[in-house]
């Protein structure tokens, strides 16, 4: 039994600090490892990252992260990234972090993604160039996702996890306007994840979403933004036994 810790959208600033540390130093004793699904920030600036930097530090177990929008809203996602990872943080895109958690090895995929929409009402790449590269980023986002997870497959990790910040499916955008759908997430991540097979797929973005969701593969799909779970973070179980194509087991459980 693997037990993944994993929230988004803390949204920490300077008059934050020290506000999640206390919920996670007890990971150690309910959670193999914390996945931090983006939005870390406020408005993605260094001395914010310096602040979720502190609440993450030495936690005694791994944590793996992708950013968000808020995240490159002040043009520094690359020293936001480097802030996070001298702090230990594996923070991936379209990139992937193999943990040992036990005797089971745990493979973590990892981008932000981005928006587009979904099958039946989502953007193509057609038109003025601002759209066509709109387009053509969520599809690298999802390619870079998909090339991941299937490095995890040749590392035969006994469970793969998907992790990013915008939505795969819609499912778990319910309770948000429909009008934003095709800025909350992309049909192409969903498809990135069925084709190269994950166990668990987790993001965030969508505040007033909802947390279930499945992709048309069967992959369970969870959104862990804060004012969704409404705690500092949600623990899944997953049963690396019960692997099937690109499904396995995953069920909540208490959290901190």
């Amino acid at each position: 039994m693997i037990r993944v810790a994993a929230v988004g959208d803390i949204h920490l600033g300077p008059d934050s600090r020290g506000t999640l540390r206390p919920s996670f130093e007890t990971l150690p004793e309910c959670a193999d490892l914390l996945l931090l699904a983006g939005d870390l920030t406020r408005h993605g600036t260094p001395e914010e990252a310096e602040v979720v930097a502190a609440e993450i530090k030495d936690l005694g177990v791994p944590v793996v992260a992708v950013l968000g929008n808020h995240d490159h809203h002040d043009d520094h996602p690359d020293e936001v990234t480097a802030i996070l990872r001298e702090a230990g943080a594996h923070v991936l895109e379209g990139e992937s972090a193999v943990l040992t958690c036990g005797d089971t090895k745990v493979g973590v995929a990892g981008t932000k993604g981005f928006g587009g929409g979904f099958v039946g009402r989502c953007a193509g790449e057609f038109g003025e160039p601002v759209m066509k590269e709109f387009v053509a980023y969520s599809r690298r986002c999802a390619d870079g996702l998909r090339g991941a997870l299937r490095e995890l497959a040749e590392q035969d990790c006994d469970v793969r996890v998907a992790l990013t910040h915008f939505s795969p499916v819609p499912d778990t955008l319910a309770g948000e306007p429909l009008e934003i759908y095709p800025f909350l997430g992309s049909y192409l991540l969903a498809e990135a994840i069925d084709t190269a097979g994950a166990d668990l797929a987790v993001h965030g973005h969508a505040h007033a979403g909802t947390e279930h969701g499945m992709t048309t593969g069967g992959v369970k799909v969870r959104n862990v933004a804060q004012p969704v779970i409404g705690r500092a973070f949600h623990v899944y179980h997953l049963r690396p036994q019960e692997r099937a194509g690109s499904a396995a087991g995953a069920a909540s459980s208490t959290a901190g």
